[in-house]
């Protein structure tokens, strides 16, 4: 068991970080061909990973450790919960202290990190993005603690590999009302945690409406490079523990080798279709918004009369009586 579970670890560790850029690539491209365009590749974020960390690190004026220290912190954060959570397999030397309790706390730990990091460099934008991201970050992870309390009641403890276990050996507590709302409510987190549409825009670059892109305007190279993976890190282990909670088929309760390969494979299949569908999902919502908009924008049109300011009606009709 020691080796199986301990290659366990390692596996899941490496693919969650060697498949994160590269899932973040497949969501951009199923926007992109969603939206007719032809994207650039979903090996593109590894292209601008390895362009970051060749550039020299430049440091603003007048940030302290906290800014310094934020983007390492980001990312051993996001690599202890990817070790500690179930991805894989249930019985591994971490699943003892695979506590819901402590996968939270590391995960908050990162974005109060990444919010020190932001009013640490004294701008209004990065101030305006980390009271943004707490507050968030308030509503968020509360409901995560719920929505998987609400799955550790059948299996008696908050041990993330034990609700697993479970679920797999009873599939039939996952299809009450009770782990359907939990499993929209997990949902929500994910799409909230990272940033996704329609809470922020990770593709966004107007200031007034940036969450997350508002506290790392001031970094750029190596520094930049982290907080990005850290990012991606953070969906592509909240996408897997999405999948390990509500769809656990794959996932390996014992030693063997051969179940252990095809968890891993299964892991991101599942990954890479739950990211595919949350990008379609984006695409959509984002469409709806826009349709919405250009409706009211051509009743305006055929209608001025009714959505005019009075007194800028009152000069257009004082203009009309002058030419007459």
């Amino acid at each position: 068991m020691n080796l199986t579970g301990t290659a366990a670890v390692a596996a899941q560790v490496g693919l969650v970080t060697a498949g994160a850029p590269w899932l973040a690539g497949l969501m951009r491209q199923v926007r992109a061909r969603l939206e007719g365009r032809a994207g650039p590749g979903i090996g593109q974020p590894w292209r601008d990973l390895r362009k970051q960390l060749r550039k020299q690190p430049v440091t603003a004026t007048g940030t302290g450790p906290a800014f310094r220290t934020a983007p390492l912190v980001l990312v051993a954060t996001a690599l202890v919960v990817t070790a500690l959570v179930p991805l894989a397999s249930t019985r591994t030397p971490v699943s003892g202290h695979a506590d819901l309790i402590v996968v939270v706390a590391l995960l908050a730990l990162g974005t109060v990190a990444l919010a020190l990091a932001g009013l640490d460099t004294g701008t209004a934008f990065g101030g305006m993005g980390a009271s943004r991201e707490m507050t968030v970050a308030a509503l968020v992870e509360p409901t995560l603690l719920m929505s998987v309390f609400a799955l550790s009641i059948p299996a008696g403890s908050t041990n993330l590999a034990d609700i697993v276990s479970g679920a797999v050996h009873d599939p039939g507590r996952l299809a009450t009302p009770t782990g359907l709302l939990a499993a929209v409510a997990l949902l929500a987190v994910t799409v909230a945690e990272t940033g996704r549409l329609p809470v922020d825009n990770p593709s966004t670059h107007l200031e007034l409406t940036m969450i997350h892109e508002a506290m790392v305007l001031e970094y750029s190279g190596p520094d930049l490079a982290l907080i990005e993976l850290g990012a991606q890190l953070r969906l592509t282990v909240l996408l897997g523990l999405l999948a390990a909670l509500f769809t656990p088929w794959g996932i390996t309760t014992g030693t063997g080798w051969a179940a252990l390969a095809l968890a891993l494979v299964l892991l991101a299949a599942k990954v890479a279709l739950l990211g595919s569908v949350l990008a379609a999902a984006e695409v959509f919502r984002d469409g709806q918004h826009r349709l919405r908009r250009l409706l009211q924008d051509r009743r305006h049109r055929a209608r001025p009369d009714q959505h005019e300011h009075p007194v800028v009606r009152l000069r257009r009709l004082l203009r009309v009586h002058q030419r007459r």
